[in-house]
């Protein structure tokens, strides 16, 4: 029988990351099983060409990612309590970035909340759970807003 005794948890660290905190947290107790939480920082590599000098791109990705950490440290205290966790900044583009930690640290299952963007939004931002969810090899436990999203 499948055993559970790993979650990577990815969130956004807005306020919807915490009903996913919520369900990892249940996860993790009932199943006795460890969670590694991670956020995504994106990478900016890709704005080098548009006449901005690339130190700059840097130093802005730094203080994204020193201020993640910081974020990413109040969130794992405040939402795992009781629970084996530890977070994570990653930089880069986050459904990548989520499918390659979870391969590297062999979990068992992802966790992680979509925003539920229909139409137009979906089209232009696409959907870093659909691509989580189409592309791994363990299980994905996706979870919606619960307050409707205003289009």
């Amino acid at each position: 029988m499948k055993e559970i005794k790993k979650i990577l948890c990815a969130v956004d660290l807005s306020e919807h990351s915490k009903a996913v905190a919520e369900y990892a947290t249940l996860l993790a107790k009932a199943l006795g099983a460890s969670v590694l939480v991670v956020y995504t920082a994106p990478s900016l590599s890709q704005y080098v060409g548009f006449h901005v000098p690339p130190n700059t791109i840097e130093n802005f990705v730094g203080e994204i990612v020193t201020g993640a950490e910081k974020s990413m440290e109040a969130f794992v205290a405040e939402n795992f309590p009781g629970v084996e966790a530890r977070g994570q900044v990653l930089i880069g583009y986050a459904a990548e970035e989520i499918l390659n930690r979870a391969h590297e640290e062999k979990v068992d299952i992802v966790v992680m909340g979509t925003h539920g963007r229909k139409g137009i939004d979906r089209i232009l931002f696409g959907s870093v759970a659909e691509k989580v969810v189409k592309n791994a090899d363990m299980p994905v436990l996706t979870i919606r807003p619960t307050e409707p999203v205003t289009e």
